[in-house]
């Protein structure tokens, strides 16, 4: 069981992780998008599109209406050209995701979601899923970083996102 006084909380710390995010897709070379630096891995823009289409606004929305569906990525990926495009989809992504957590109620935080894998969950653990996956996906690309000669941000650094991305308190001391 969970209530909206949790979830927003938990929220709070993906939108943190989400400033640090955006900050490492930043650092992906341009020329190196559709690349791969790991082979038999995603590419960088693959990659980036699952985890704030499918992870992100995919599972969040999902938990709101009780049923998660398949993000069609390929399609996606092949619309995205630039990387001002590709962070343009995450912030859209993120956008959606966050209208998603603020409608969301006690109610839909314990309603059972379906999913397109054959399981249910209840609505709450699907925002630990999109948690979860997010750490996930951005360890991934932290990898790609560093293959391709760029270094990441670290991980835990809120105070040098963007001011709405930084922690509650830090913010509200600025």
């Amino acid at each position: 069981m969970m209530n909206k006084s949790t979830c927003n909380q938990m929220w709070d710390l993906m939108r943190q992780r989400h400033g640090i995010g955006l900050r490492a897709i930043e650092r992906l070379p341009e020329d190196k998008l559709d690349s791969r630096p790991i082979a038999n891995m995603r590419t960088p823009k693959e990659l980036v599109v699952h985890w704030y289409g499918m992870n992100v606004k995919g599972v969040t929305e999902g938990a709101l209406r009780g049923r998660i569906e398949d993000l069609d990525e390929t399609a996606v990926v092949a619309r995205i050209k630039t990387k001002a495009e590709l962070l343009a989809y995450c912030r859209e992504c993120w956008n959606a995701a966050d209208r998603a957590i603020d409608q969301m109620t006690d109610e839909k935080l314990n309603a059972t979601v379906e999913t397109p894998w054959g399981i249910t969950f209840p609505g709450y653990a699907c925002l630990g899923i999109s948690l979860d996956e997010t750490l996930h996906h951005r360890g991934q690309f932290y990898a790609y970083l560093r293959v391709l000669g760029q270094e990441p941000p670290m991980m835990w650094d809120f105070e040098h996102n963007a001011p709405e991305y930084q922690p509650k308190a830090h913010a509200a001391k600025a």
